[in-house]
């Protein structure tokens, strides 16, 4: 026992395994890359990272089986975090992938970037916050994120949107719902900003191992 709490990455062989695992280890976990569902119940949080396109990230969680290991984790209670396209699928579907249906978590879709600017976003941008959630606890404004992009959710029910950041307009940054997070930018690239919100999530992992 190390005494961390136990964060499983899902691995389903598409995103930004290694460096989620890293990023969540210096933030204090004990992350393990896993596919392994008994594990995966035994987690005391779960991270669904993702990088690429929605379709193929859906047809892999799909091949895998952790779709439905997703959708478990997110009805048990216990701290869930989504990272970028792992982000999207939790939404009804995209503009990406007609067609093709998300997870569903929250009911909305994902958009096209709008208006005349570069896609994808590949910069450095400042959260903007909305609301006060302990996602972004600990952190002083200006917060610094690093996002590649195409696309994000619809703003949708602002209740659920933790962050934004300004990219000819609104853009939709972060959302969170009960024990859900999701971050369109990653948090793994986001130096000191970034291991902040790991760390967050680390601390709700632990509290949830210990109720």
């Amino acid at each position: 026992m190390t005494g961390r709490p136990l964060v499983a990455i899902l691995d389903y062989g598409i995103g930004n395994l290694h460096s989620a695992q890293k990023g969540f280890e210096h933030a204090g976990a004990d992350a393990r890359l896993t596919a392994d569902l008994g594990l995966i119940r035994a987690a005391d949080g779960v991270v669904l990272p993702g990088v690429g396109a929605f379709a193929p990230c859906m047809a892999a969680l799909g091949r895998t089986g952790l779709d439905d290991a997703a959708l478990q984790a997110v009805q048990s209670d216990r701290p869930f975090m989504g990272i970028c396209v792992g982000m999207q699928v939790l939404f009804a579907g995209s503009d990406e992938a007609p067609g093709v249906s998300g997870l569903g978590v929250f009911d909305r879709m994902v958009r096209w970037i709008p208006g005349p600017v570069k896609r994808p976003q590949m910069q450095w941008n400042v959260l903007h916050r909305s609301g006060d959630h302990r996602m972004l606890t600990g952190l002083d404004d200006p917060i610094w994120a690093y996002f590649v992009h195409s696309l994000a959710p619809e703003m949708g029910d602002a209740s659920d949107v933790v962050a934004t950041c300004d990219y000819g307009g609104p853009v939709v940054a972060a959302v969170a719902r009960d024990n859900v997070w999701a971050a369109q930018f990653h948090p793994e690239k986001s130096s000191a900003v970034g291991l902040q919100i790991l760390a967050n999530f680390v601390t709700a992992s632990a509290a949830a191992a210990t109720n």
